[in-house]
């Protein structure tokens, strides 16, 4: 009998989840990731690599990043990280869905550290006691821990990407929406005015639908996140109408967002179809950073870069209200042409009611079928939009009215623009980043919007020269005049094309 004891003793303290000492072991090393500490390096190396994404200076509190095996979501994590790299953070507080643990609370892991092919990183023993006491549905299960994957999948990524810092490490069970609100409450008090603080939240997307049915629902889920829309994200994943399995710990990152006056930013999304060619039965992955407004940051297709004459304190555009733009762009078009009405909207999302330049630019079939727009606010930006919408549509001296055989058939591109602002060196103009105005009197005026140098492959000189001849009755060479007033800007371009592919 004492020999069986003891083989059952050293069972237990040499599984990979075993934690003795509160020193905890890796449980999926070898199979999510690589258990080699070389190659393991050198995977995320190469993951931030192809991550079209730069560092970003915003203050970036909160990043929901996927948890699946590295082959297939640790491109999409990279994104997060990247953008986070320049970061020094201190404390990070991981918080992960409970996939074999079942409970109502929250675990959280009391002291010690956790384990990777990488190394040890300390548990911030202070912070997570001061947590421990917040809530009594807040505990310390290690048993949550003795399994689970998704949290341990982060950790390798946040070893690559900072330095000197303690991890709070958080297991989520299937907590009331109350308690997801306390978690966040508790977080923000503890938080205060600490800039050094990171919260990750591990979660993948749907889950084994077809490539097409999957990005639709994750687009939805998606842009519920990006409006905040905390109590249609928690109705919808509590009715599986959208799936995410780090919904709890989701919802919370919502609250906190909330209280925060946070910003989020959709990275990169992809699903497990992308890397093995399976589109039959697919994983959906998505990096979303929240962040305080303000600062510059560029990431790939999701570009929040801010020019110097954009208005303070206006926020870059989400997904969901780029949507909501083409929707009041293509619903007027519609009324209008059948119609020949206004329509009336009444739009309560204080970021559509911002005063911005916008055009509004139809195609169809890829051809230019109309262009039109205010350089200058002139009202609210989805008033803008409205009335640029049927302007595009019916006043373009280049073309016809819009008819209504071609209404099906038109695709619709919005340009939201920044403020203006006095350029006074021509090579200050970086094509294919900046629309240029060029004014002479109060009769020769002419604007291209920075998407006319990437159509056309234009450079500067070209650029310029069609701009003065074409569009502001001027001499091609006037923009060499000193007299000549030259602005550039900035535009959010986007298309329903564009926010149909998600990333």
């Amino acid at each position: 009998m004492k020999t069986v004891i003891i083989l059952l003793w050293v069972f237990f303290f040499m599984t990979p989840g075993a934690h003795g000492n509160n020193i905890k072991q890796p449980n999926v090393s070898g199979q999510f990731y690589s258990a080699n500490p070389g190659r393991l390096a050198a995977d995320i190396d190469q993951f931030f690599k192809e991550a079209d994404v730069a560092p970003t200076d915003k203050e970036a509190l909160i990043l929901i990043a996927p948890h699946a095996g590295y082959v297939y979501s640790g491109g999409v994590a990279a994104y997060g990280y990247k953008a986070l790299s320049h970061k020094a953070y201190r404390t990070i507080v991981v918080i992960s869905p409970s996939h074999h643990y079942p409970f109502d609370g929250v675990s959280i892991w009391k002291e010690g550290a956790f384990t990777t092919p990488l190394g040890d990183i300390p548990v911030d023993s202070e912070f997570a006691a001061k947590l421990l006491e917040k809530n009594e549905a807040f505990i310390n299960a290690p048993q949550a821990f003795d399994r689970e994957h998704a949290l341990e999948v982060h950790l390798p990524f946040l070893q690559k990407t900072f330095k000197d810092f303690k991890i709070v490490p958080v297991i989520f069970g299937q907590p009331g929406k109350d308690l997801c609100e306390s978690f966040a409450d508790s977080l923000d008090a503890l938080i205060g005015d600490r800039q050094d603080v990171l919260i990750v939240v591990s979660s993948d997307m749907s889950h084994y639908h077809d490539d097409r049915t999957a990005r639709d629902k994750d687009r939805r889920t998606i842009q519920a996140i990006e409006n905040l829309a905390l109590e249609d994200f928690w109705t919808k994943t509590s009715s599986r109408e959208f799936e995410m399995c780090g919904s709890h710990p989701v919802t919370a990152a919502l609250f906190l967002a909330r209280k925060r006056g946070l910003k989020p930013q959709v990275l990169k999304y992809a699903n497990s179809g992308d890397v093995s060619g399976d589109k039959g039965r697919v994983v959906g992955y998505t990096s979303i950073l929240f962040y305080k407004p303000g600062g510059a940051m560029k990431a790939g297709k999701d570009d929040l870069q801010k020019e110097a004459g954009t208005p303070e304190g206006v926020a870059p555009l989400t997904r969901g209200q780029k949507a909501r733009l083409i929707e009041i762009a293509r619903k007027t078009i519609q009324d209008h042409i059948l119609n020949g009405t206004v329509m009336s909207f009444q739009e309560t999302d204080p970021r559509l009611s911002a005063e911005e330049g916008a055009f509004v630019t139809l195609h169809k079939r890829k051809a230019l079928r109309g262009c039109i727009g205010n350089i200058v606010a002139r009202g609210p930006l989805y008033l803008t939009v409205r009335d640029m919408a049927i302007a595009a549509a019916t006043q373009d001296p280049r073309f016809p009215a819009v008819t209504k055989e071609e209404l099906d058939q038109l695709d619709i591109e919005i340009s939201v623009l920044s403020q203006p602002r006095r350029c006074r060196d021509v090579r200050e103009i970086e094509m294919g980043t900046h629309g240029v105005i060029v004014r002479k009197g109060i009769f020769h005026q002419g604007v291209f919007l920075p998407q006319v140098a990437t159509e056309t492959g234009w450079n500067r000189e070209q650029f310029l020269s069609n701009l003065c001849a074409h569009k502001a009755g001027l001499p091609p060479d006037a923009w060499k005049d000193p007299k000549i007033q030259i602005e550039i800007f900035t535009a959010d371009v986007f298309s329903q094309q564009d926010l149909e592919a998600v990333e």
